[in-house]
């Protein structure tokens, strides 16, 4: 019986929907690989975080990582993983996010390891940075992708943009585990009975510059006579000010399904995405979804086939009102089910993922 490769994660961003992701690669891959998740705390990383992993999986705390740039604390982390790469001594290092892309390539450049580096949404695209800062981040890109690294991006938008930066790049696409989102929806009493004819339109993440709670907001206000919902929180709550918006903080994965399962649509007014997790769940649970013109989003949705794409608040307005007036089009969120079931499932994403680190003998 031939030894399992050993895959170590090296995961700053331990939070969102980067934390949904690595939970259903590690957990779909830990019987064939001996796998190592080497992680960062984030204010959104769940309290009890190490349940959701199979007991096959270890979990290792970098106390240094930052989101940020913190040249003390980066130096920190980097010996801090100088020692779990001595201890573990993987076969494969795969690094999720920037920040970790940058550290880990930099460290490991040239090394015997296997490596693949998933951005999740490159920093160069951020727009609450400065031009200069964008040019850095761009420039960090590009020296790393000249090395033995293989970018793993996790749509095919961000392939397009990693192919500029990367000398060596392809694409998986994210996935959600269908079958555990099914639980918790059968298992979560209809609570729609509760408010009958109250139309929710409802979104999923961190309240911060990317999410683009500002338009979230103004769309809210042209719509006074709707509920909206915002499952999360973040440094920008304060943005969120029109009377009919509801923040509900975070919430553990479990109880965002059972939130949003007694809701109508979906909207998204992100600014910049890598492949939102949170708008796959949205499309499996059949949900109208609503999305900002913006990469991710558009590898996702097919305007006026599986959602609809907006490019602007008025747009965003026009179709919910439409929505709340004339009801759900079941062709269309049937659809976007599909676009699920066969190509942004987890049993894919692990699919692929075992093809791509097999290739690596």
């Amino acid at each position: 019986m031939s030894k399992k490769k050993k895959v170590l994660h090296i995961v700053e961003a331990m939070g969102g929907g980067v934390f949904t992701y690595i939970v259903e690669l590690a957990n779909g891959m830990c019987r064939d690989f001996d796998v190592t998740i080497a992680f960062g705390i984030r204010s959104q990383t769940p309290e009890n975080y190490v349940e959701y992993f199979d007991e096959n999986v270890s979990l290792i705390q970098v106390n240094n990582f930052t989101r940020g740039l913190n040249p003390i604390k980066d130096l920190g982390s980097y010996f801090e993983l100088r020692k779990i790469i001595k201890k573990v001594k993987p076969d494969i290092i795969h690094m999720h996010s920037s920040k970790a892309g940058a550290i880990g390539r930099m460290m490991f450049s040239g090394k015997k390891y296997k490596m693949f580096y998933t951005p999740h949404g490159y920093s160069f695209l951020m727009g609450d940075v400065s031009g200069l800062k964008k040019k850095i981040f761009k420039y960090i890109e590009k020296i790393c992708g000249n090395g033995n690294c293989i970018t793993v991006a996790c749509g095919k938008s961000e392939w397009e943009k990693s192919r500029k930066v990367s000398k060596k790049s392809t694409y998986i696409n994210n996935g959600i585990n269908i079958e555990k989102i099914q639980k918790i929806i059968d298992e979560t009493a209809d609570s729609k009975a509760d408010n009958p004819g109250e139309f929710t339109v409802y979104t999923v993440g961190r309240i911060d510059y990317q999410k683009h709670p500002e338009l979230f907001n103004e769309i809210a206000e042209q719509l006074p006579d709707i509920k909206f919902v915002w499952i999360g929180d973040g440094a920008m709550r304060d943005k969120l000010t029109s009377p009919n918006i509801t923040i509900t903080g975070w919430l553990d994965n479990k109880q965002t399904i059972a939130c949003a399962k007694k809701y109508d649509v979906f909207v998204l007014t992100s600014r910049y995405e890598g492949l939102p997790i949170s708008l796959l769940e949205a499309m499996y649970m059949k949900k109208v979804c609503i999305v900002s013109n913006v990469v991710g989003n558009r590898d996702v949705i097919q305007n006026n086939v599986s959602g609809y794409i907006c490019d602007d608040r008025d747009g965003f307005v026009k179709v919910i009102e439409r929505l709340a007036a004339d009801g759900v089009e079941k062709a269309m969120v049937n659809r976007a089910y599909d676009a699920i079931l066969h190509h942004y499932n987890s049993g894919r994403l692990v699919e692929k993922y075992e093809e791509l680190y097999g290739e690596t003998n």
